[in-house]
């Protein structure tokens, strides 16, 4: 008779994981919804080494200018409206940048919705898809892209954004288990 009662708790459990698994599964395997995030995407004029160059000094600049603004974003909305109110600001940025490095072409900003391919950042997928997104042109914008993702503020956990605020990563599979246990 305990063997028996064994097995059916042991079936029990075995069932218990098996459901949390599969949902764990399937949210985890999702594709996340394109709307919750707003991306960053800066343009190289080309793919010479002088052009990828200048690209990421803006890039830096941008991020320095706004790490502290982006420290106290709580919301995707949020997020969003301190794009579009400085977009004057972004392109001062990049265009102060680009006089600085000697560069005679402008740059351009632009808040849209834009279809992008799938890519993985700091080892978070981000599948393909249509997101909102800064777009900062170089020049003729021809070259190899930077990207990253504003809002969450992936862009900036490389500059300690937020103290101890940064992303969260949990197990569907383990707040089960431990609900349970």
């Amino acid at each position: 008779m305990k063997i028996i009662v064994s097995g059916i708790f042991a079936l029990g459990v075995i069932a218990i994981l098996a459901i949390g698994g599969l949902n764990f599964l399937s949210s985890a395997h999702a594709s996340p919804d394109a709307g919750e995030f707003l991306r960053l995407h800066i343009r190289a004029n080309s793919d010479s080494v002088e052009d990828q160059r200048v690209k990421f000094a803006v890039q830096q600049k941008v991020i320095n200018e706004f790490t502290p603004i982006f420290a106290n974003v709580t919301s995707r909305e949020q997020a969003m409206n301190v794009l579009s109110n400085n977009l004057a600001r972004f392109e001062s940025i990049a265009n102060q940048t680009l006089r600085q490095h000697g560069f005679t072409y402008s740059a351009r900003v632009f808040l849209r919705a834009e279809e992008f391919p799938a890519r993985s950042y700091h080892g978070f997928n981000l599948p393909a898809g249509t997101y909102d997104a800064l777009i900062i042109e170089l020049g003729a914008a021809a070259g190899a892209n930077w990207f990253c993702v504003v809002y969450p503020p992936l862009c900036f956990l490389d500059n300690n954004i937020g103290g101890d605020r940064g992303v969260v990563y949990r197990s569907r599979l383990n707040e089960i288990i431990r609900r349970f246990f």
